[in-house]
């Protein structure tokens, strides 16, 4: 988009936003998907193919037993698309209308009106795993507004429109971030003279990020025979962290909460809202100290945490994760990630 939020102007000629290198990312990210959609408005206004470009990524997609490009998916209430349109030309299209509405593609009846997380469940009811929604203003709005999106994509465009008639990024709305709940930026570059920024959205995909970072915290840990390397990363209610940790960080004993902890004031107010993600189950006893992990995160005020692997009963039976729900705090726990953690520990498990 543009500085101002504009997706083209509004004079009926495209206005080129993007440049060919940043078209190579977006393409990579067509690669990596199942399904594409985009709304009926924008099959009539910019007729997209919708394809993987690159010869070598869509050879790949085959090799691994995909269609060479991603399914292409549309909603429409109205029926009104132009059957020789670039979208139908190729590959295979899912068109999502409300009941008695004809479409030139295979048209999937949805009711009286199309709901989106309908149309999410049906997606991944035909194996849509990943879904990639390109545009345009108004199913970027839906899927904004209904939360419904993991992670965005934004590039901006070094100049202004400066036209109020011309489409936005999005339409006015009722959105889940705002002050109080922000999105999470994980990622910025520079791609020629434009600006590529991908902010995660939902909790879940902020957790992998932030557990991940924990997991990877741990491989820094001075080795150890009697104690697993661990590390813990203290995150905000806005995304921004507070402290990093890790087991033996300083050459002692110290676990990886309590060394993230150790950095931070226990009167700072922002760890009232504030998340502790820690690779291994925060401790609920331990031999070496005499407060437990459990306990200081309590202490700390610290509602919520995050982990990847329980502790194996291998030097204490800690039931850190149960001591902390006895003390009301949230705690997750993302088995995905527990391989990461076995690896940094495998002499240990």
């Amino acid at each position: 988009m543009s500085l101002d939020g504009y997706l083209d102007d509004a004079t009926g000629r495209r206005l080129v936003l993007s440049n060919d290198a940043d078209w190579d990312r977006v393409d990579a990210v067509r690669a990596g998907v199942d399904a594409i959609l985009v709304g009926a408005n924008t099959i009539r206004r910019d007729n997209p193919r919708l394809l993987v470009r690159s010869e070598r990524r869509r050879a790949r997609r085959v090799a691994d037993g995909q269609s060479s490009s991603p399914v292409k998916v549309t909603i429409t209430a109205s029926g009104d698309l132009d059957p020789d349109a670039a979208f139908f030309a190729t590959g295979r299209q899912l068109v999502y209308a409300p009941d008695g509405v004809a479409t030139p593609g295979a048209t999937v009846p949805m009711g009286a009106r199309v709901d989106l997380a309908a149309v999410l469940a049906d997606l991944a009811g035909r194996g849509v795993t990943r879904l990639m929604v390109e545009g345009g203003t108004g199913m970027h709005t839906a899927f904004l507004t209904a939360g419904l999106a993991d992670e965005l994509h934004l590039v901006l465009a070094p100049f202004f429109v400066g036209d109020g008639k011309a489409p936005r990024f999005v339409h006015d709305g009722r959105f889940p971030w705002d002050g109080e709940r922000r999105a999470t930026l994980v990622e910025t570059a520079a791609v020629g003279n434009v600006a590529f920024h991908r902010f995660l959205l939902s909790q879940s995909e902020v957790d992998k990020h932030w557990l991940a970072e924990a997991v990877e915290l741990s491989g820094n840990c001075p080795p150890s025979t009697t104690a697993f390397a661990v590390g813990a990363v203290v995150v905000d209610g806005h995304g921004e962290v507070l402290a990093r940790g890790y087991s033996r960080e300083d050459g002692g004993t110290e676990h990886a909460e309590e060394a993230a902890l150790a950095k931070l004031d226990p009167a700072d107010p922002r760890l009232r809202t504030a998340t502790i993600y820690s690779s291994l189950e925060p401790c609920g006893r331990r031999a070496s100290r005499p407060r437990a992990c459990a306990e200081l995160i309590t202490a700390a005020g610290i509602p919520r945490v995050v982990f990847a692997l329980r502790e194996p009963p291998t030097f204490v039976d800690g039931r850190g994760a149960e001591r902390l729900l006895a003390a009301g705090v949230e705690v997750v726990e993302v088995p995905e990630l527990a391989d990461g953690v076995r690896a940094v520990n495998r002499d240990l498990l």
